[in-house]
């Protein structure tokens, strides 16, 4: 079957990636310096999605969100030491990818993660061989779901929008997938946000999870 989208674009925590173990981690680490009691996992889960630094400021609260250029060097060294601890893909993203990539579809990570941490944890997972790309946050000025991040990603891929798809778990990827003109958007729950809401923030499919995505990607099937 020849894949009816070209390129295909997943986010990477909550999408292939269970990594909110460490994020939770790390997140506690930080509220621990300033001695706040750890973040619970809901608090961490409902602050990250756009970026690091709006989710520091978040999980430290409006008493201390204010020193974020102190928080986030803190945040980092603990992080860079722990974050391959927990790093565990999806049921089903290693298949995904595998069968997309045989059909001859450009697969790419397309994050608000760190640009250089996404790319270590899926040399980690053994993405590489299945994947044109990782593009991350800091890789340049913009962040989902800003479209000149999305037209970078296409342009580096040499990927047109019409005939591309983005596979997320926001609404952040569901806006990216909008402002970009995508062709295709599907959302799962196995990240931060349930069907309910992806819905309404206008997600036209939300599956459980990726091992019924593969046919839905193969023929651009919505339903």
């Amino acid at each position: 079957m020849s894949p009816c989208f070209r390129t295909v674009l997943f986010d990477l925590d909550g999408t292939l990636l269970d990594h909110f173990s460490a994020i939770h981690r790390a997140h506690s680490h930080v509220r621990r310096h300033y001695g706040l009691p750890d973040a619970t996992r809901d608090e961490v889960l409902r602050a990250i999605g756009g970026g690091l630094p709006e989710a520091l400021k978040k999980t430290l609260g409006p008493i201390h969100g204010h020193l974020l250029d102190e928080a986030l060097p803190i945040y980092r060294a603990y992080w860079d030491a722990t974050m391959l601890d927990d790093a565990v893909l999806f049921p089903g993203a290693v298949e995904l990818l595998g069968t997309l990539h045989a059909a001859g579809t450009v697969c790419a990570v397309f994050t608000n993660k760190h640009g250089p941490s996404a790319r270590r944890v899926c040399t980690h997972l053994g993405l590489d061989p299945l994947l044109a790309g990782v593009f991350g946050a800091t890789d340049t000025p913009w962040l989902k779901p800003q479209p000149e991040f999305t037209a970078h990603v296409l342009n580096s891929l040499g990927a047109d929008s019409a005939s591309t798809a983005l596979v997320g778990d926001s609404p952040w990827d569901v806006d990216a997938a909008r402002l970009g003109q995508l062709g295709g958007c599907f959302a799962v729950t196995t990240g931060t946000h349930s069907a309910e809401e992806l819905h309404a923030h206008g997600a036209p499919f939300v599956a459980t999870g990726l091992t019924n995505l593969v046919d839905k990607l193969l023929r651009g099937d919505h339903s």
